[in-house]
């Protein structure tokens, strides 16, 4: 059975910049450490952490919003693509709420899901915009 992953993390970067940071793949490999394929426009190939990760962007409201369908490698063959929404809002004077949902997570993969958000993404960019002061 498919779950659904809600998550949310404050940072410390306007929603522009952190918008700008997750659709641009030099700087979100930078953030990563990993090359991955992205842009900013619906129909672009999504792939990171070398094709572990796939999908395609299915909608962009500049530095707002983007939905993208997305799978894991280590999914079996019968499980559906999931849809992940990210949204990109002002929290206080210059930081950022960016709020997740990863609808459509497989039931075996949703710990991992749910922890590796936190493990390869909050993590490495709040250590990437602490870098930056």
């Amino acid at each position: 059975m498919a779950k659904t992953v809600h998550l949310a993390v404050e940072l410390a970067a306007s929603p522009e910049d952190v918008f700008d940071a997750y659709l641009n793949p030099k700087l979100h490999a930078k953030i990563t450490g990993h090359a991955v394929v992205i842009a900013p426009r619906a129909g672009a190939k999504f792939e990171a952490f070398g094709g572990t990760l796939q999908g395609k962007i299915l909608q962009v409201v500049p530095k707002q919003l983007v939905v993208q369908s997305w799978r894991s490698s280590m999914w079996k063959a019968a499980d559906l693509d999931s849809t992940l929404v990210l949204n990109f809002m002002k929290q206080g004077r210059r930081g950022t709420l960016l709020e997740l949902t990863h609808v459509n997570v497989p039931d075996h993969d949703f710990a991992g899901v749910s922890h590796g958000w936190e493990f390869y993404y909050w993590g490495p960019w709040k250590k990437y915009l602490q870098s930056r002061r």
